[in-house]
């Protein structure tokens, strides 16, 4: 997929250090995954298509965890395709009704409904919260 190379992907342990506490304004997204993994590319397309509608409020990277697999223990990144949410420095968690509040690990196919998510995790994390509740519940949507 063409697509995954209009986000910057981060290419070291380093590299993403280095974009979640430098970012002082915006919500750090981060997708880390197999960049050949359908999965990550579905939504990878869709974290491109949105990149430029949110760009006031958030920036979004890809991670290759096979790359840079520095994070894979620490944050259980056992997915084929996970998304979390930084804001200074924080890892910001998102209720999804899913019971998995550390990262989104499906791939979330609705364009505006991510854009709804990141808007509720930059709201949030700007007085502070740690968790932000979803505006939409995926308990039932993804069950596998």
């Amino acid at each position: 997929s063409k697509m995954a190379y209009l986000l910057p992907h981060l290419s070291s342990g380093w590299e993403v250090d280095q974009a979640i506490v430098t970012e002082e304004d915006r919500v750090v997204v981060i997708r880390f995954g197999k960049d050949t993994d359908r999965t990550c590319m579905v939504q990878d397309e869709v974290l491109a298509s949105i990149a430029e509608k949110v760009k006031n409020f958030a920036v979004i990277y890809l991670v290759d965890i096979e790359q840079v697999p520095d994070f894979n223990t620490m944050y259980e990144l056992f997915d084929d395709c996970t998304t979390m949410f930084f804001f200074r420095n924080k890892h910001i968690m998102v209720d999804l009704g899913t019971g998995d509040n550390n990262k989104i690990n499906w791939a979330l196919t609705d364009k505006q409904e991510f854009i709804d998510i990141i808007e509720m995790v930059y709201r949030g994390a700007r007085k502070g919260r740690g968790l932000v509740v979803s505006p939409k519940d995926y308990s039932t949507k993804y069950r596998y």
